[in-house]
């Protein structure tokens, strides 16, 4: 079974994060990258929206989420 990727506005919906707000977060190493889906689409996968929510949750200092996002993205590397 593969990962499931979503969309911008499942992310909103499980973050509680506006848009720009995500960007904000990506920008600042605070939330993991998109990864793109096509010419105009991106998505997140599943799992790392999962990992950030925990992190968040558990109180991670943002140091410690930024962290988080770069094992997440190195991560990816070794999915394939």
């Amino acid at each position: 079974m593969g990962a499931i990727i979503l969309r911008l506005p499942a992310v909103k919906a499980r973050t509680g994060l506006s848009r720009s707000t995500i960007y904000l977060h990506i920008s600042e190493g605070r939330f993991p990258k998109p990864v793109p889906l096509g010419a105009r689409a991106v998505g997140w996968p599943e799992d790392e929206v999962k990992a950030i929510n925990a992190a968040r949750i558990a109180g991670k200092s943002d140091d410690e989420i930024r962290a988080l996002v770069i094992k997440l993205h190195a991560d990816r590397k070794t999915r394939a």
